[in-house]
């Protein structure tokens, strides 16, 4: 199962990160209080390399993007050597072909069928779906439990990355009910609002031995 760190900005949590056996970090483009520039993501994403070789073992970088265009996506992919990228607005199925050099990672809320349909019934290989809670005004990290029991039945259908308010109290508990192909973690392992290396590390523990 893949393990998720979202929203990473300072080199020493990339580390505890990538000690603790993270095997994908988040790097925030996208309008929040987690954003990143694009030159501090370039560094941080060399750092989380390094880091990981280090340990003998990988680690995916993962754009988090809001309704931006094609062209800029693949900009800020290759200047910070994007392995994905997480489309978590409003985007069309079309930036999956688009983006087909990468992984991509589609967040859906269960909240706009007619353009969520389009993703669900999209069935290509380099595609992953993140299932988050619908929280009205947010694109993500609020720190609201998603919907574990639709999550669970499109885990069936899918390779599914899960999200949602998951913190290192209950992500053995969500593994167990969702079976995803992987977990999220961003405000979770936070502590006012900055990244918990405790915090971190206990997650990463939870969820790796729950998935076995």
């Amino acid at each position: 199962m893949m393990i998720k760190i979202c929203g990473v900005r300072m080199r020493e949590h990339v580390q505890t990160a990538v000690d603790a056996g993270a095997d994908m970090l988040g790097l925030v483009f996208a309008p929040s209080r987690r954003q990143i520039t694009v030159e501090n993501a370039a560094s941080i994403a060399n750092a989380a390399r390094v880091a990981a070789i280090a340990r003998g073992r990988a680690i995916a970088l993962i754009g988090v993007f809001v309704n931006e265009t094609v062209g800029r996506i693949r900009e800020i992919a290759q200047l910070c050597d994007l392995d994905g990228v997480q489309l978590s607005g409003d985007e069309p199925v079309t930036y999956a072909d688009a983006l087909e050099s990468l992984l991509v990672i589609k967040a859906v809320r269960f909240d706009n069928p007619a353009q969520e349909r389009a993703w669900l019934t999209h069935d290509r290989s380099h595609v992953r779906l993140l299932v988050d809670a619908h929280v009205p005004g947010s694109y993500g990290g609020a720190g609201v439990v998603a919907d574990w029991d639709r999550a669970a039945e499109l885990a069936r259908q899918h390779p599914v990355l899960l999200a949602g308010g998951l913190t290192p109290e209950n992500v053995a508990d969500a593994v167990a009910r969702v079976r995803p192909w992987g977990v999220d973690v961003s405000s979770g392992v936070e502590s006012n609002g900055v990244k918990d290396h405790a915090k971190i590390r206990a997650f990463i523990a939870a969820a790796r031995a729950a998935a076995h």
